[in-house]
């Protein structure tokens, strides 16, 4: 009989991570370009298209990093004070938390008396654990990391709001708005695919979904900026 020694790697061991990278690159990517976007519709100067474009990469990138530091550490407090209320209950009510996660084991499918095994040798072992992972759903894998989801935020909006500053700075005033259609639509469509893969998801409709969205952005903003250019 052979076995298999492999750790076996779960996508889901990445969402903490990829929900915020995600989250920062398509924002990054989508914001910027659709705000040069507007911008250069308007036919302003090349140094105010500039300035803000840079302005706007910094300023999103604290943005993204302290809306997710926020939310995440709010979630954070939450599984604390659940952990907390949990801990409370097996001081003062031992009985009828073992008999509570013996119920969640037996709704599972297991016999009362295997239940029982289980649930005592999970609460021998760690309650507090068991708890947690089996009636309010908090794991390892799962518990919220602020610094984490910050961290990735910031960096994946600076990495996404690139490409269109630097398309802006490089291109001539006459095609600034068709080069940075195609980067644009084109770093979208490789996000959705990057996405996608580390995610273990489909990756035509991952592409799909975010070119959607990027062209409706760019759409919208290009006629606002059409209008305002109009006027002036």
């Amino acid at each position: 009989m052979s076995f298999s020694w492999h750790q076996e790697p779960h996508f889901s061991q990445r969402n903490n991570w990829l929900r915020a990278g995600v989250l920062g690159a398509n924002d990054g990517l989508i914001s910027i370009a659709s705000l040069l976007f507007g911008l250069a519709a308007a036919k302003p100067d090349p140094q105010t298209v500039m300035i803000t474009g840079f302005a706007a990469l910094v300023a999103g990138a604290l943005s993204m990093a302290a809306g997710e530091y926020v939310s995440v550490s709010s979630q954070a407090d939450t599984e604390k004070a659940d952990l907390h209320k949990e801990q409370h209950e097996l001081t003062h009510n031992p009985e009828q938390e073992l008999a509570e996660l013996c119920q969640i084991y037996q709704d599972r499918g297991l016999s009362h008396e295997l239940a029982r095994q289980v649930a005592e040798q999970l609460t021998q072992q760690n309650a507090l654990q068991a708890h947690a992972r089996d009636e309010i759903g908090i794991t390892e894998i799962s518990q919220a990391n602020p610094l984490q989801a910050a961290f990735a935020s910031a960096i994946s909006f600076c990495v996404g709001a690139l490409l269109p500053v630097l398309v802006t700075l490089l291109s001539a005033n006459s095609a600034v708005m068709l080069n940075l259609a195609i980067s644009t639509l084109i770093g979208l469509a490789l996000l959705g695919y990057c996405s996608a893969k580390l995610g273990g998801a489909p990756v035509l409709p991952a592409i799909c979904r975010i070119l959607i969205w990027g062209v409706l952005s760019l759409g919208i903003t290009s006629l606002i900026g059409f209008y305002f250019g109009l006027s002036a």
